[in-house]
């Protein structure tokens, strides 16, 4: 069997041609965590006029000089203020209150004493002291937030403040996913047979693709009968944009999934990758949709969907990355287990602001431990032509 190198398959991957343009409008309220479809662009300078940043006097700087100023009444926020102040003259303004004209600096209340009609300067201040210019925030024109950034807290409160009461956002990708087994029972079900197992691929890559954007159709297990592999992929496909199964991609007699992909009528991009684990995994297309076959351990199905899944519901959304990678410098020595490039769990530390790793309480073994990837854990990519690596080495690891 002919094995791409993981570099040329994310190439490969990466040069799919996907239908990112799908969007909807969304009422600001429900755009939490969905991806924005187009530049946010400010219209007007924020603040559009100089504003107070404290409570004080509004006044003409040069008139602090004078000692003693009067004052000619009170400019609350939101008030549209439209004396002008002139020489010797002050006005008590509040934070976020517009600047009345003629004044160029907010001497603070601290700073002076109120009485009868009139304010004693005791400690001056700076010219344009507690006053907020024109565009402080940002300024017309400017681009705030980028298409394809998911919407946070920040993006939320941006937003609120350009009155973006509907959002335009991504259209989440639909994303079947199938169990595939005949060993396989599922949540719930009930089985005196020990030798079955219980389904979990299905739900761990359902919340998975969730976290991703996406918006998951659970079709749940599928034994392994070729025509009825057939009907669940033909109906899957029909109704998701991007189909995932697990299970039935390796050599053996019953892995029927590998052969029926290209029945459906879906054109095969790549079928078998020099990685550890899942070096069986197939993607193919089917005019804009796919069919992702990925191996049926859950270690090695969650780090292919991770791998190829979560690149490709990215696309779809037209989000900039589908996760993080950082630099990390090894705490123990690590030796490969492969010739392949491999993905292996780890503890991701972080001290005086530098990535650590280490794998301390991770259990060797087959690809079927899960479990491995619990609390704060990372998967370490190392590639094909390292061996032995040493205390100290830095490392590239996708944050989980």
């Amino acid at each position: 069997m002919n094995l791409l190198s993981y570099e040329t398959s994310q190439n490969m991957l990466e040069l799919l041609q996907v239908n990112s343009s799908k969007f909807e409008r969304v009422p600001l309220s429900d755009a939490l965590d969905r991806i924005l479809a187009e530049d946010i662009v400010a219209k007007y300078n924020d603040p559009q006029f100089p504003t107070a940043s404290m409570d004080g006097y509004a006044v003409k700087h040069a008139d602090l000089a004078k000692g003693e100023l009067v004052v000619l009444g009170d400019n609350p926020a939101g008030n549209d203020e439209q004396r002008v102040v002139e020489e010797g003259e002050c006005i008590k303004t509040f934070t976020g209150s517009k600047m009345p004209e003629g004044a160029d600096t907010l001497i603070q209340i601290e700073n002076v004493t109120f009485k009868d009609g009139k304010i004693t300067i005791n400690e001056t201040v700076k010219e344009g002291s507690s006053v907020r210019p024109v565009g402080e925030s940002y300024q017309a024109g400017d681009v705030l937030i980028k298409k394809g950034t998911k919407v946070g807290f920040a993006e939320v409160g941006v937003l609120a403040g350009l009155n973006q009461v509907m959002v335009k956002v991504a259209l989440r990708p639909k994303v079947a996913v199938v169990a595939t087994g005949s060993e396989i029972i599922d949540l719930g079900e009930h089985s005196d047979n020990p030798a079955q197992i219980r389904s979990s691929n299905n739900y761990t890559l359902e919340a998975l693709f969730k976290q991703a954007g996406a918006e998951v159709i659970q079709i749940g297990t599928a034994p392994d009968d070729k025509e009825k592999l057939m009907q669940t992929f033909e109906s899957a496909i029909n109704s998701a944009d991007i189909v995932v199964s697990t299970g039935g991609v390796s050599v053996g007699d019953y892995d029927f999934v590998k052969d029926i992909v290209p029945r459906l009528g879906a054109s095969v991009v790549f079928k078998g990758v020099a990685i550890k684990p899942g070096r069986h995994v197939m993607v193919a297309q089917r005019d804009e949709k796919f069919v992702l076959a990925l191996p049926g351990f859950p270690y090695s199905s969650t780090v292919t969907a991770i791998l190829y899944a979560l690149p490709l519901i990215a696309k779809m959304l037209g989000a900039q990355k589908p996760y993080k990678t950082v630099a990390a410098k090894l705490q123990e020595d690590f030796k490969k287990r492969s010739p392949f490039t491999e993905f292996t769990t780890c503890n991701v530390l972080i001290e005086d602001g530098e990535y650590f790793v280490n794998f301390k309480d991770k259990k060797m073994g087959s690809s079927a431990i899960l479990t491995n990837m619990l609390h704060n854990s990372g998967l370490m990519i190392s590639g094909e032509d390292d061996k032995e690596l040493t205390a100290g080495t830095f490392v590239n690891v996708i944050l989980l």
